[in-house]
């Protein structure tokens, strides 16, 4: 016994203990937030109950718990129909359940508005009917027949919309010429000045044709519809084109539900959101996510880097680098939103407005870089971050010996030659160490952002294809701010609490992703240059 104490026997196994603990917990983490978010993308049947008094419900079966009074058993409900009920979910007491059946004819509708309605279709109207039915159709039939000529009609109206946007562009960048001349005070008689106001008179009339366009296609939308009717008989006209999709939730086959499945699946990762951000797609919080970390770690990784670089190879060992080591080691346990108050304050206070009087004067007092936006994010993440950075790469180069220095530089090279050919190649692993944690930490925080830049929905990418095609003045979307909007914010908590698991999965996968990236990275290093040669 004594020997398996000194031999340290029992630390391994508190230490291999611990390490499977820990995996434990991240897996079973893992497992719950897949169950709650991917699972309630899955189409389930349709259960219609009849209760005592001659009342139906439809909808589908989310769980069941005993009664606050533990007298029974009660039922939760998505019972949809929000702009008719009023609410997405409803309790039943087992007790009040007279009947239960699944009726075949039972469609599910969900809708770009008032999230899904559960109820029975009853009619498709269409203008041309000769030109969209074929005779003998089922009201099914019709529908999907008309949801096509709806899409053909949507993509005109969505081409339309483009142009709309591009001349609208155009024009926000004629007037801000025209401002300019304002704010220099060219005449009005000037040439360039003339030219500049004709262009504009032209991209109106063009915005103004463009939008008679999108009012007529609108108005031919507005002619395709479809009456449903819910089970206790309450009809609703449903607009096509504000369908996003509809099946017949108790027909479905194995192959079928898959495929709605799947497609629900691929509108989370492309689609915008909708309903107050509970439905719909979270591409613009996964793109600006992925963005912000990206341009954090341009700025905080060279940073990080040459700030280490220097303290352990260039600083002497002297009262200010003890100081200044000190003091990055107290930065990084500063608490986040202390920093997104120094970035409010510094970068878009200061900088910012800054940046506005020298450059934009013609559109003050509204902001241009004055404002939250991605730069001023990314750079407060960098200035929290460069710490561990810079710590990590201090350890690292200082545990490279002594003597490959010496030995470089008695064969003849010079300090600048050992650090980029040794010492850096050497220190890779460390440093990506570094950089792995920076990123697993800034894709993380949310309390900066909330203060410098990051919205509940932004109405552009700051990435798309317009000159200068990166805006980094714009505000963007964070999948962890994300959750926070939509968890703690949303009025329909029941409707939100999928869309919460399902954020938090892709926010876990992301880190997961990039971390995994930049593990592979680190041991190619590690194995290249630990036992390679220089």
């Amino acid at each position: 016994m004594k020997t398996f104490i000194s031999r340290g026997e029992p630390q391994v196994w508190l230490t291999a203990a611990a390490l499977t603990t820990t995996l434990l917990m991240g897996l079973t983490l893992i497992v719950v937030v897949m169950i709650n978010g991917l699972g309630a993308f899955w189409p389930s049947r349709l259960v219609e109950l009849e209760l005592q008094g001659g009342q139906k419900v439809l909808g589908e079966l989310l769980r069941r718990e005993p009664l606050p009074d533990h007298s029974g058993m009660r039922q939760q409900f998505k019972v949809g129909n929000r702009d008719l009920y009023g609410m997405d979910f409803r309790w039943v007491d087992e007790k009040q359940v007279i009947g239960r059946q699944w009726p075949q004819q039972a469609i599910t509708v969900e809708r770009s508005e008032y999230g899904h309605f559960f109820g029975f279709l009853k009619q498709v109207v269409v203008p041309q009917p000769e030109q969209v039915f074929d005779a003998g159709d089922s009201p099914w039939q019709q529908l999907a027949s008309a949801r096509k000529a709806v899409a053909a009609l949507q993509d005109k109206l969505d081409e339309v919309m483009s142009q709309i946007n591009s001349v609208n562009y155009a024009l926000e960048k004629e007037q801000d010429r025209l401002l300019r001349f304002d704010y220099q005070g060219v005449s009005g008689e000037d040439p360039q000045r003339l030219a500049v106001k004709a262009e504009i008179e032209s991209l109106k009339a063009e915005f103004a044709q463009l939008v008679r366009q999108q009012r007529q296609q609108q108005g031919q939308l507005t002619g395709y519809y479809a009456q449903f009717e819910d089970v206790n008989g309450r009809t609703k006209r449903i607009e096509l084109d504000g369908i996003v999709r509809c099946y017949p939730s108790n027909e479905l086959s194995l192959v079928g539900r898959c495929g709605i499945y799947a497609s629900k699946l691929w509108e989370l990762l492309s689609g915008e959101p909708r309903e107050s951000n509970t439905e719909g797609g979270l591409f613009p919080a996964i793109f600006g996510t992925v963005l912000l970390v990206f341009v954090m770690s341009l700025f905080s990784f060279p940073l990080g880097v040459i700030a280490a670089v220097y303290l352990r190879e260039y600083a002497g060992d002297g009262l200010m680098v003890r100081l200044v080591r000190i003091a990055v080691n107290n930065l990084a346990g500063i608490p986040s939103i202390v920093y997104g108050i120094f970035g409010l304050g510094f970068f878009v206070y200061g900088i910012g407005s800054g940046i506005d009087q020298l450059f934009f004067p013609e559109r003050l007092p509204t902001p241009t870089f004055g404002t939250g936006g991605l730069l001023w994010a990314s750079l407060t993440l960098a200035l929290l971050t460069v710490p561990v950075v810079i710590v990590t790469t201090e350890e690292a180069l200082g545990a490279i010996p002594g003597g490959i220095r010496e030995g470089s530089l008695a064969l003849g090279s010079t300090r600048f030659q050992t650090l980029t050919r040794i010492l850096l190649p050497m220190a890779s692993p460390g440093i990506m160490t570094g950089l792995i944690l920076s990123m697993a930490r800034a894709a993380g925080e949310v309390a900066p952002l909330m203060i410098t830049g990051v919205v509940k929905l932004a109405p552009a990418l700051p990435l798309d294809g317009q000159f200068p095609f990166f805006h980094l003045e714009r505000k963007f979307m964070h999948l962890g701010f994300h959750i926070y909007d939509i968890g703690f914010q949303s009025p329909n908590v029941e409707a939100a609490r999928p869309m919460v698991f399902v954020t938090t999965l892709l926010l876990v996968l992301i880190v997961l992703l990039m971390s995994g990236v930049a593990i592979r990275l680190r041991n190619r290093m590690k194995k290249k240059y630990t036992f390679g040669t220089f």
